[in-house]
């Protein structure tokens, strides 16, 4: 290890608030005015602890000088605390990290960021998906008279839940990173809002068009797919050294919502599919797909029959002894 040394103030999310040099060994730590890092903490000592050379020469060592409140490293108090770049101490509510000069830091981070993409611009155009998202649902569920007071209310809903969620993931991304990115967080809600309602639409049509009910039947795990893809984009634009931790979370979010809904729909209705049939009815002139007639159908009821007679004079787990009784 080289000097100089460097003892840095880590907020909680592992940011360096403060950095100061020390030129040489041993390094003071404390409250007072004679030490070489100065803590403005009540909860420290006049004089708290002392990094020096371990007796071996060849490790730091942080001492504990006889304080009330100690050293803290994980989660317990010890004496003394062998300290390499990446070691983090709590002294009171401060905490601490020494590194030497010649410390080794992480390779550089390929810069992905698409700077002229920041700020005003995605959180416009976030807002603007927000807002067609929220007045194309009202329209195309609306069956009372035109009322511009109600698509009024559908817009200031929209708008202020979506400023409500990105504001959220703003605050967080402060507290975690560096930047609030409203306008990313903004943009990456209108982005799957939009993305959602152009499935809705599109699976509507082609299952209608080409009778694909499964499209439609199992459209809620499309749903979740694109709320976990959303979720993972606002996760990695607050940490995005973590990308692949987030990718894997996500994605057994996914497996585990889709597994839930699944069993919910066996539960209760006997099968997987979100919907017994495709309620979907659109304009003949969609229709791609060839027409069957009566007689096909009812030859098909026909065939479902002995299956439907022999289930019905099944006996009931239980029957006999309900009788008895």
């Amino acid at each position: 290890m080289k000097a100089p040394f460097y003892v840095e103030t880590i907020a909680r999310n592992g940011e360096v608030l403060h950095r100061h040099v020390v030129p040489a060994l041993p390094i003071r730590i404390g409250r007072g005015y004679d030490n070489d890092y100065i803590i403005d903490d009540d909860y420290v000592a006049a004089n708290h602890a002392v990094v020096d050379l371990a007796e071996d020469g060849q490790q730091l060592v942080l001492r504990d000088l006889g304080s009330r409140n100690g050293i803290v490293h994980r989660g317990k108090r010890q004496q003394q605390v062998v300290v390499t770049g990446d070691t983090v101490v709590r002294m009171g509510h401060t905490m601490l990290r020494v590194r030497p000069s010649d410390f080794k830091v992480a390779p550089e981070m390929v810069d992905r960021t698409r700077h002229g993409w920041e700020g005003a611009a995605p959180g416009f155009v976030g807002m603007g998906l927000i807002l067609a998202f929220a007045l194309f649902a009202l329209w195309i569920n609306d069956t009372l008279a035109f009322q511009p007071i109600r698509y009024l209310q559908a817009a200031a809903f929209g708008i202020g839940a979506g400023l409500a969620w990105a504001g959220i993931w703003a605050v967080v991304n402060r507290l975690f990173g560096r930047h609030a990115r409203l306008g990313r967080h903004l943009f990456i809600l209108g982005s799957a809002l939009a993305v959602l309602t152009l499935f809705q639409l599109g699976s509507s049509i082609v299952a209608y068009a080409f009778s694909l009910d499964a499209l439609t039947r199992y459209s809620s795990h499309v749903a979740i797919a694109i709320a976990c893809v959303m979720l993972f984009y606002h996760l990695a634009t607050v940490k995005p050294q973590l990308v692949r931790r987030f990718a894997i979370g996500c994605t057994a979010l996914f497996v585990l919502v889709s597994g839930l809904t699944l069993l919910s729909n066996v539960q209760r209705t006997g099968r997987l599919a979100d919907d017994l049939y495709m309620s979907l009815v659109l304009p003949p002139s969609v229709r791609i797909s060839p027409d069957h007639s009566v007689d096909e159908f009812m030859g098909q009821v026909q065939q479902l029959k002995p299956r439907l007679d022999q289930d019905r004079t099944k006996k009931v787990r239980g029957s006999d002894e309900d009788d008895e009784e």
